[in-house]
């Protein structure tokens, strides 16, 4: 009973009291407000783990449960025939040796074609270098078939096409995916450097090379690092480009991507299903089933995305500080 007076006595005081009125309403918008923030950050968080988490769930399930109605997110029975189908159906480690070559290929002569323009709009002043900084970043927002077409006609009338080499001779030549943001990401890092750097540079007698191979260039590493993730990502992830270029109607070199869309079509499936010696359990027909070839799709999907992914909890925290860094430069 003493318990119930004194906390009423309490609340009248708070009630009657301002300065508590104030600290009690102020106490209870933070809480209100945590709870919307927290809410929102779960929501937003769950609406791009979801498809995630629909395609790990599809992928562990039998290929004869593609039709159950009861299997919705826990198989009924854990399996790995999926990734068995998907494995023999993208043929998967030859073409995983060849993919990450040609990404870390590409990315490696992307930072260096890209640093030295960068360094070249930074630093050394010629006529008409804003005009072509501009068409340089110009190139990030027009449309990829009005680049590739010429491109195209001139690989095929000097036979580069279908080559081993063309990937890198585009990255070489600036012409890489997505060149003009790092040419810009390298012009923003090198504007932040110090000219003390370079004016002792050249008063020991450098050249403009070596200025920029011994002095400039491995001071901007976490720049370095952002473009060299990017590149190996977005040429890991490219099809438009590598079909187009790369492949060139040669159907003896396999990428993850290019393989990727083969399946959809059914003929790579066919034999994988053959290989996988389930070809009689699931019927001739299966590969019309669109439910099945879409789960196929998803096992696929995670078996291309999962050596980025590894890659990524090794180097997540240089990414990060090299992201970082580089809007500090800018």
């Amino acid at each position: 009973m003493n318990k119930m007076v004194k906390l009423t006595s309490n609340l009248k005081d708070t009630l009657t009291n301002p300065k508590k009125r104030k600290v009690v309403g102020s106490k209870l918008l933070n809480i209100i407000v945590t709870i919307i923030k927290y809410s929102f950050m779960i929501g937003i968080s769950f609406i791009i783990v979801y498809p995630l988490i629909l395609q790990i769930a599809v992928a562990f399930r039998l290929p004869t449960d593609v039709n159950n109605p009861k299997v919705m997110w826990i198989p009924e029975q854990f399996s790995l025939q999926n990734f068995k189908i998907a494995i023999t159906a993208l043929n998967y480690w030859k073409a995983l040796g060849t993919t990450f070559f040609n990404s870390l290929g590409v990315a490696i002569l992307q930072v260096l074609s890209t640093a030295l323009a960068g360094y070249a709009f930074a630093r050394l002043k010629f006529k008409g270098s804003k005009l072509l900084f501009f068409f340089s970043l110009f190139t990030i927002i027009v449309p990829q078939t009005m680049v590739s077409l010429p491109m195209y006609i001139n690989f095929a009338r000097t036979g580069l096409l279908g080559k081993k080499y063309v990937l890198f001779l585009m990255a070489a030549l600036g012409m890489g995916i997505k060149s003009g943001i790092f040419v810009y990401l390298f012009r923003q890092g090198f504007k932040g450097l110090p000219k003390e750097l370079e004016e002792a540079a050249y008063m020991d007698g450098c050249n403009v090379f070596q200025v920029f191979a011994k002095v400039m260039f491995p001071c901007v590493k976490s720049t370095i690092i952002t473009v060299l993730l990017l590149a190996f990502v977005w040429q890991w992830n490219d099809y438009y480009y590598t079909n187009l270029f790369y492949i060139g109607g040669n159907p003896d070199i396999v990428t993850l991507t290019t393989q990727l869309q083969t399946i959809s079509t059914g003929s790579s499936l066919q034999s994988a299903l053959m290989q996988a010696n389930i070809w009689q359990l699931m019927g001739q027909d299966v590969t019309s089933n669109p439910l099945f070839v879409s789960m196929i799709l998803n096992t696929a999907g995670i078996l291309v995305m999962l050596p980025v992914l590894i890659m990524y909890f090794f180097v997540q925290k240089l990414f990060v500080e090299g992201i970082e860094r580089s809007g500090i430069v800018g």
